[in-house]
């Protein structure tokens, strides 16, 4: 059973990648071709999976493709302290984390899409929005198409106000994702913004004491999932050159790309940067903490008919949009 605790340790506001961009169905081990790339899995000495790599040096910082963000950090303080068996976060109000009453909410997607659209378009930026201002460890993810491919996904363990953090990994992960280009105005309308709100952080007693497994709640027209005895983890291990490494998955990653655990720890060690061999023993050797989130995402579609009051012709302007928070 993992040891809870309220929040990572303190540490610089950190920033981390947390979606894989290839879906290789891993079995084994060796080289995958899809299409005209060639995908290295888990288990295979050949090379790392195309991820974003992460690093500690001595300033106990990580790195996403050397990008050192602002500062930012606050402390959680609203964990249940007990120890044992997983729970709901507490709310502040004292009530149950159900699917009624998550923090997250579809409208700090479409806060995102607000600070996006706006600084594509050269307007100033939003007013803060009415939804909490808590801080969480957060990530927005980007994703495109029918086929929802991931576009952008960067953000914190560090716990940041909420309106602040968004709007800072809104754009960091929209333009600083070093695995792809910065999204343009013209990729908006097949765009999808999740958020995520990490909680529930726990000391795993090892390398598989965590699960994979989903808990849905939706509605008519956007998506909400509550991480109930869903983990997303995050590793730590020293690499073959001696140098401390960590990755993280977010908890639908596993599912998403059908792996089971051991899939799913060799891909972020190959994630992490780690090249060599990957036996039973150094996985032992991994130092794993796990977590929930809360996540909703919405498309742009449902973003502007949740501001059509905001929009003339299909052109937003900005004081109805300063107005929407006013």
């Amino acid at each position: 059973m993992g040891k809870r605790r309220c929040v990572p340790p303190l540490e610089p506001k950190l920033a981390a990648g947390c979606c894989g961009v290839k879906k290789p169905k891993l079995s084994g081990s060796g080289t995958h071709s899809h299409g005209n790339q060639s995908t290295t899995v888990p288990g295979s000495s050949s090379g790392p999976l195309q991820n974003h790599q992460h690093v500690d040096g001595s300033s106990g910082r990580e790195n996403v493709s050397d990008l050192t963000l602002g500062p930012g950090n606050s402390p959680i303080t609203r964990m249940n302290p007990a120890s044992g068996a997983l729970s709901p976060l507490p709310r502040p109000n004292g009530t149950a984390n159900t699917a009624k009453n998550l923090v997250v909410t579809a409208e700090m997607c479409c806060y995102c899409f607000d600070v996006l659209y706006c600084h594509l378009y050269g307007f100033p930026q939003p007013r803060l929005p009415r939804f909490t201002n808590d801080p969480y460890p957060l990530f927005v993810t980007w994703k495109t198409g029918r086929d929802k491919r991931l576009r952008g996904c960067i953000g914190t363990f560090s716990a940041m106000n909420l309106h602040s953090g968004l709007r800072e990994y809104t754009l960091t992960s929209a333009l600083k994702d070093s695995r792809f280009p910065p999204l343009t105005r013209e990729e908006l309308p097949k765009l999808f913004c999740s958020v995520s709100l990490l909680t529930n952080f726990e000391d795993a007693s090892d390398y598989l004491d965590w699960e994979v497994r989903t808990a849905a709640f939706g509605t008519l027209h956007l998506s909400l999932h509550l991480g109930s005895g869903v983990h997303g983890i995050r590793i730590e291990f020293i690499n073959e050159k001696g140098v401390k490494r960590t990755a993280t998955y977010l908890p639908e990653v596993a599912k998403e790309q059908d792996w089971d655990q051991i899939q799913t720890i060799d891909s972020l060690l190959r994630k992490g940067g780690f090249k060599a061999p990957i036996t039973s023993e150094f996985r032992k050797t991994i130092k794993l903490t796990r977590y929930r989130s809360e996540k909703v995402t919405i498309s742009y579609a449902e973003y502007i008919a949740s501001r059509q009051h905001c929009f003339q012709n299909g052109t937003l302007h900005a004081p109805p949009l300063y107005n929407h928070y006013s």
